[in-house]
This record gives C-alpha cells, sequence and structure tokens, in this order.
C-alpha cells in the first residue's frame, strides 16, 4: 500500500533452502560447500514468487536485517533473480518513511553476513551430526545437538582443556633507573 501498484509485495514466508535432513550435506572435500535444497513444503511459494518474478525488470529482496535474513536473500536472488537487477533493502519498522528510504537507497546483498550463517549452519550440521547419536544412545531418540549451542559448548570445554593443563611459571621484571 505504500509503494503503490507499481510494486508487488510477497513473502518467501522465512528460509526456502536448507541443508537436507537426511545426511551430513556438506562437501567437506570441497572446502565444506553446504549442498542446499528446497525445504519441503516451500515449492508452492517459491512457484509463485518464480511467477512474480517472470515479469519484473527488479527484485527488491526486504528480509530480516540479521544473517539469517541475508541468507534468505541470498538464497532467494539465486532462485528469482538470473536475468533480474537484484536489490537488497533494509528498514527497522514499517513506516512510510522507513520504507521509502529504503526503495531510496537499495543495496546488495552483504555475502560477509551470508558466509557468517552459511558457516552457523555448517558447524551445527558438522558438530551435531557427530553428538545427536551420542545423545540418542545416552538420553533418548530423536534430540538434536545441531544448533550452534553445541558449537559453543564445544569451544569452552576444549578452552577450559587449555587452562587446565597451563603450567603457570614464574616470573620477574625488574625496571630500574640509575644515575
Amino acid at each position: 500500500k505504500i509503494l503503490g501498484k507499481k510494486f508487488v509485495v510477497s513473502s518467501s514466508m522465512g528460509h526456502i533452502m536448507d541443508l537436507p535432513k537426511s545426511k551430513m550435506g556438506i562437501d567437506i572435500e570441497k572446502d565444506f560447500t553446504p549442498e542446499y535444497i528446497m525445504i519441503p513444503g516451500k515449492k508452492k511459494i517459491v512457484d509463485a514468487l518464480k511467477k512474480e518474478a517472470v515479469d519484473s525488470d527488479s527484485i527488491f529482496l526486504a528480509t530480516d536485517p540479521d544473517r539469517e535474513g541475508e541468507a534468505i536473500s541470498w538464497h532467494l536472488a539465486n532462485l528469482l533473480g538470473k536475468k533480474k537487477k537484484i536489490y537488497r533493502i533494509a528498514f527497522h519498522e514499517i513506516t512510510r518513511t522507513a520504507i521509502e528510504a529504503a526503495i531510496g537507497n537499495p543495496g546488495k546483498i552483504d555475502m560477509n553476513m551470508v558466509d557468517a550463517q552459511q558457516t552457523r549452519r555448517i558447524l551445527d550440521r558438522l558438530v551435531g551430526y557427530s553428538i545427536s547419536p551420542l545423545l540418542w544412545r545416552k538420553v533418548g531418540r530423536g534430540l538434536s545437538a545441531g544448533r550452534v549451542q553445541s558449537v559453543a559448548v564445544r569451544l569452552v570445554v576444549d578452552r577450559e582443556k587449555e587452562i587446565s593443563i597451563f603450567v603457570p611459571e614464574e616470573y620477574w621484571q625488574i625496571e630500574a633507573e640509575l644515575k
């Protein structure tokens, strides 16, 4: 409504691509390349977005202004924008002023944010795929250790090990001014 009839506003309803649930989905031999697939149940949404994009010269992506939103924009751009001008816009409030300012000052997808999200997702998967079977055996079936918390716990444990094996060495530093 704010942008008028020359804009069609649609939603992806969140992520449209993810790593497959049934396997690791990361090619460790090829620089940890993720294997993305369309999330089951998103085909209708993606097809509708593709249909709307056909008649558009430009696509403005306005996903959340965080790394997850940036990754969603990147996936959308790859699916919709092969021959389109893709713009990334961000606003923090749904007001005429904020939206018009965002449209008037479009940017590009921030690949550093996309890489940060991918790294977090890959770490979740690498650690989670290793730890989850252990959880199933020891605690209960269906539990998942694939969230970033598992990675954080591992970092804390590794650091704690370093601290515990540290052997302090006493030393003195003496400074003097003499005449």
